[in-house]
């Protein structure tokens, strides 16, 4: 990494990157957690004139719940009507822009009331619906998510509503999700923010190295000239905070899919999204070695010259409808199928070791 630049406080930090996305179109900042994103994120606001689009922590504190402890029957999610976050939610039919993302990723519904300034969640049980249920925390933040990418699409769109949005900041969407998902959440932001008529400006920070590698792959900050990547640090010393230039080495994040495999491989806990994570690597070894197909990094059998097996399996395997918050635990014979596709792949394909700190060989006895 170069050497980076060094701010007394959060405040010098903040106008720093104002003043930096006047020739940028997004900054990615990578922290460990207590570093001072969230933090950062508010400053950035504050420095600014009413034209920041935040989602952190804060963001889920316009939503609370009324449980309905008398009846335990209508049970709600509460608006803060006060808050600008919500200036849309009468005209531009927010149920309906929130829908289709939001099916992305979960089986429930839910419906708007704007006169309650409520909402209420539904699910379908053996083809009954259940009305007013209380979903779950994760289901929950995936929710409040989709919610503010339906906003940020409409301040894209440039509606009335929401002129005053100059700036999107992101602070750790969804931070608890595991690694398929990170990969999911992290492409469809992109591909939000790719449009090619964007007009706002973008600063994403996340603790988390999947979705940060993600996001520096997708909007090709190595190469763009439009996009800067950096690791946020404080010293212990005088609580100062400094950004370094990341470079590219470190973001591939097939690289880093490939030792969020290895550890689950390790550990024994790999579930069903496990093979969309190996295929997605092994497609990206196809393309960078000239072949046209993932099955060419596949080892040959004696029993499967052809890699025909591994491949169908692969191919079987990969595209089942998995939910983002029940994963899917490996039948044991998917995770030998698993453990041998990927051991082959390391033995042919040697990465640094450091990435893989026990032998391929140790773990030969799972197979």
């Amino acid at each position: 990494m170069k050497l980076g630049k060094t701010f007394a406080d959060l405040f010098s930090l903040s106008t720093h990157l104002r003043t930096e996305l006047i020739s940028k179109k997004a900054i990615l900042l990578y922290a460990y957690n207590g570093t001072g994103k969230t933090r950062l994120s508010m400053a950035f606001k504050d420095t600014g004139n009413h034209d920041t689009l935040y989602f952190n922590a804060f963001t889920e504190d316009l939503f609370h719940w009324n449980n309905d402890l008398v009846g335990d029957e209508d049970r709600r999610l509460l608006l803060n009507r006060d808050s600008r976050f919500f200036q849309g939610l009468f005209e531009l039919e927010m149920d309906n822009r929130i829908r289709p993302l939001l099916q992305r990723y979960t089986d429930f519904d839910f419906r708007i009331d704007t006169e309650e300034w409520a909402i209420r969640f539904s699910r379908t049980v053996d083809g009954q619906i259940i009305d007013n249920i209380k979903v779950s925390r994760g289901e929950e933040n995936i929710f409040i998510w989709c919610f503010f990418l339906a906003i940020v699409q409409l301040a894209l769109d440039g509606a009335d509503a929401y002129q005053w949005v100059k700036y999107v900041y992101i602070d750790d969407p969804i931070s608890s999700l595991d690694e398929h998902n990170a990969i999911t959440v992290g492409s469809h932001l992109a591909q939000l923010l790719n449009k090619a008529d964007n007009p706002l400006k973008v600063m994403i920070s996340s603790h988390h190295p999947l979705f940060f590698n993600v996001m520096h792959n997708e909007l090709d900050a190595r190469k763009s000239r439009k996009v800067a990547a950096y690791f946020l640090s404080r010293s212990r010393v005088d609580g100062s905070y400094s950004l370094t230039y990341t470079g590219a080495t470190p973001f591939f994040h097939h690289v880093a899919i490939l030792t969020e495999l290895y550890k689950a491989e390790q550990s024994g806990e790999l579930y069903t999204y496990h093979f969309n994570m190996l295929r997605s690597v092994l497609e990206k070894s196809a393309s960078f070695h000239g072949f046209s197909n993932f099955s060419a990094c596949i080892a040959q059998d004696a029993d499967d010259p052809e890699r025909i097996l591994h491949s169908r399996l692969i191919n079987i395997l990969s595209h089942g409808n998995y939910s983002l918050f029940e994963p899917q635990p490996m039948l044991e014979e998917n995770k030998t199928y698993f453990r041998k596709i990927l051991h082959d792949f390391l033995k042919r394909y040697p990465f640094n070791p450091d990435l893989f700190p026990q032998q391929i060989e140790e773990s030969e006895e799972k197979l």
